[in-house]
C-alpha cells in the first residue's frame, strides 16, 4: 500500500506539471513548492520552532488562534506557517505573526526528512485535516510531538472502512488528537484510538476575541436604539429577496441592517433598489441615518462582526447557494439565527439547530412564520434562543488554552 500512496503522490506532481500552463491554481502551488527550498535557506530556526500546519484558508481561520496563543504565551519560539493550497497560501503568505509562511512540499520520503531537519520544530500542530504519510512518520522518529488540532471524523472516512487498515496505521504517529466533538472522539476509540480528547473548535476562540475586539458605530447604534433590528449577514440576492418583501409588510418599528456578501458597486445598488426607496448606504450617509429608512446596507467590508450587537435577531445569508456563512459571530452576541437550507455541513449550524438557537427555512413562508413566532409571539422564545446561542458558544469555547497546556507539559517533560 505504501508503494501505491507514493506513486499517487509522484502521480499528482506530474498532473500537476501538465496542467500548470494552462491552470492559475496549480501553477501557484507548483512555483511555490519550488520557492520552498530557497526560503529554508535563509531560516535559522533556533533552539524552539511551532510548526503550524493548515491545507487551506479556513484551516488557517482556526488555526489563527493558536499561533496568536503560542506567540503570546511562548515569546521564544519562532512561528513557521505551511499551506497545501493556494487559497490559503496566497492570501496569508504576509502573515505577520509568522516568521515562515511557505507551501508544504509534496509527501516524500526525501522531502520530508529535508524538512524538518531544516526546520527542526519542537512541536507540530495540523489542522482540522491533513494526514501526510512520510512527515508524519519522520516526525514520530524524531520523536517530535505532532498535534492534530480541531479534528473531526465522519463514519465515511476512510480510516473507519473495512479497507482501511493502512490508513489507520497514520493515526498511532500522531502524539495526541484534539477533536470537536463526543462523536469523533468515539469513532478513534472504536478502532483503539484512545489518545484523544474532546476539546472543540479553536474556531470559537478565534470569534471570541473579534467581538471582544468588536468597535463602537455610533451612527449604526442611533439607527438601531429603541427600535426592532434584524442583522443579516453575508446575504447573496436569495436573502436579500426574501427580507424586501417581509419588510412590506413587517411593522414601522422593524429595521435591517444587511452587509452582502458582494459589495460591487452594481450589487450594492441593485440591492438599495430592492427595498423600494428605505434603503440607505451606509458609506454615503453624512451624519445620523434619515428618519424614513428601515434599511441599512453596509457597502463596506470588515464591519460585520461589530454589527450583530445591535440586532436581536440574525439573518446569515448563502443557505439558498453553496452554504451558509459564518454563524459564530452573530451567536456569540447571544441572538437567535435564521438561514437557508444549505446548513446541512456546517457542524456549528446543526448544533445550533439542535440547541434551540437556530432555525431553518425553505423559503418566503417559513421566513416570515419564524420572525413571527420571535418578535410576534411570546418574547420568553426570543430569549430562550438568544440565551441558548449564548451557552452553546460558551461551552465550546477554550479549545486553544486546552491545545496548548497539553503542548506545554509535553515540553517541560522533554525539557
Amino acid at each position: 500500500m505504501c508503494l501505491i500512496y507514493n506513486l499517487g503522490i509522484l502521480l499528482y506532481g506530474w498532473v500537476l506539471r501538465l496542467a500548470a500552463p494552462f491552470n492559475h491554481r496549480a501553477a501557484l502551488l507548483l512555483q511555490g513548492r519550488r520557492r520552498v527550498w530557497g526560503d529554508l535557506a535563509a531560516f535559522s530556526g533556533g533552539d524552539k520552532v511551532a510548526w503550524v500546519h493548515c491545507a487551506s484558508l479556513g484551516e488557517f481561520e482556526q488555526g489563527r488562534p493558536l499561533i496568536e496563543a503560542l506567540r503570546k504565551q511562548r515569546p521564544d519560539h519562532k512561528v513557521v506557517l505551511t499551506f497545501f493550497s493556494p487559497s490559503g497560501y496566497e492570501v496569508r503568505k504576509n502573515y505577520e505573526l509568522a516568521d515562515l509562511v511557505l507551501y508544504l512540499p509534496a509527501d516524500t520520503a526525501a522531502n520530508a526528512r529535508r524538512f524538518i531537519d531544516k526546520v527542526q520544530p519542537s512541536e507540530v500542530y495540523f489542522i482540522k485535516y491533513e494526514y501526510w504519510f512520510h512527515y508524519f512518520k519522520a516526525l514520530k522518529r524524531r520523536n517530535i510531538p505532532l498535534y492534530l488540532v480541531s479534528a473531526i471524523f465522519r463514519e465515511e472516512q476512510i480510516f473507519f472502512k473495512w479497507y482501511g487498515g493502512w490508513f489507520r496505521k497514520l493515526l498511532p504517529l500522531v502524539t495526541r488528537f484534539f477533536v470537536q466533538d463526543e462523536r469523533s472522539a468515539s469513532l478513534l476509540r472504536s478502532i483503539g484510538v484512545a489518545h484523544c480528547e474532546v476539546a472543540g473548535d479553536t474556531r470559537f476562540d478565534r470569534v471570541k476575541a473579534l467581538v471582544e475586539q468588536a468597535r463602537e458605530v455610533p451612527v449604526i447604534a442611533d439607527f438601531a436604539k429603541g427600535q426592532r433590528v434584524l442583522v443579516a449577514g453575508s446575504t447573496w440576492p436569495p436573502d436579500e429577496a426574501i427580507l424586501a418583501k417581509w419588510l412590506e409588510q413587517a411593522p414601522e418599528d422593524v429595521k435591517i441592517i444587511v452587509a452582502p456578501h458582494e459589495v460591487h458597486e452594481a450589487h450594492v445598488q441593485e440591492l438599495v433598489a430592492r427595498f423600494k426607496g428605505g434603503a440607505a448606504r451606509f458609506s454615503q450617509l453624512k451624519g445620523a441615518v434619515p428618519a424614513e429608512v428601515r434599511v441599512l446596507v453596509i457597502d463596506t467590508i470588515g464591519l460585520l462582526s461589530s454589527l450583530y450587537r445591535y440586532g436581536s435577531v440574525a439573518y446569515i445569508g448563502g443557505g439558498f447557494g453553496k452554504g451558509i456563512h459564518n454563524t459564530l459571530e452573530a451567536a456569540t452576541y447571544g441572538m437567535p439565527v435564521i438561514f437557508g437550507p444549505h446548513h446541512k455541513k456546517f457542524k456549528e449550524a446543526m448544533d445550533l439547530l439542535e440547541e434551540g438557537a437556530a432555525f431553518a427555512i425553505a423559503g418566503q413562508a417559513d421566513f416570515e412564520q419564524v420572525m413571527a413566532g420571535l418578535w410576534d409571539g411570546d418574547a420568553a422564545r426570543l430569549a430562550a434562543a438568544g440565551a441558548a446561542a449564548s451557552a452553546y458558544v460558551g461551552r465550546m469555547t477554550g479549545a486553544t488554552e486546552r491545545v496548548l497546556g497539553v503542548s506545554a507539559g509535553a515540553q517541560a517533560t522533554q525539557d
